[in-house]
């Protein structure tokens, strides 16, 4: 091999090692998380529910949880369950609450320390990544939890790089 042409390999492919060593990622502002877990929390209220709301980042960390004054005490668990659920399994909790139905091989999911396969759980996502979940707990069933949370991210939708 020349050397030229020896030296020029060299000096590519340590570069492109290292480029395959790394993964930028996007991760919420936590002044993003709190307007999501604000709008959601203002859906329910608007809706007379007293509700928790729970953001957690794409690792599943929370970043904001707010409580309502009269929300049950279960619900900031549930909240970040559901939230955690949401970008743990990469997909909101209803539809996982649909799969993991008795009988179905994807049940035992439903075992699973921290695991709420129930709805009220949304992924966060934008630009074709996941961003984070948000959880809501404590609306009178899984549908208006979902809606909840579908007000809190729409309220970031302008925010977020679609």
């Amino acid at each position: 091999m020349k050397p030229t042409l020896l030296l020029l390999c060299l000096g590519i492919f340590p570069l492109a090692a290292a480029a395959e060593g790394t993964h930028s990622i996007k991760l919420l502002t936590p002044e993003t998380a709190l307007k999501a877990a604000q709008a959601a929390l203002k859906k329910c209220r608007d809706n007379g529910f007293q509700v928790t709301v729970a953001v957690v980042d794409r690792m599943g960390v929370v970043q904001v949880l707010l409580r309502d004054r009269f929300a049950g005490p279960h619900t900031p668990d549930m909240a970040r369950a559901k939230a955690y659920t949401a970008v743990s399994f990469r997909t909101n909790t209803t539809a996982l609450a649909e799969a993991t139905q008795a009988g179905r091989p994807q049940s035992g999911v439903r075992h699973l320390p921290g695991v709420a396969a129930v709805g009220g759980g949304l992924m966060i996502e934008a630009g074709g990544g996941l961003l984070g979940g948000i959880g809501v707990s404590g609306a009178p069933g899984g549908k208006e939890d979902d809606a909840c949370a579908a007000a809190g991210i729409a309220a970031i939708r302008d925010d977020l790089e679609f």
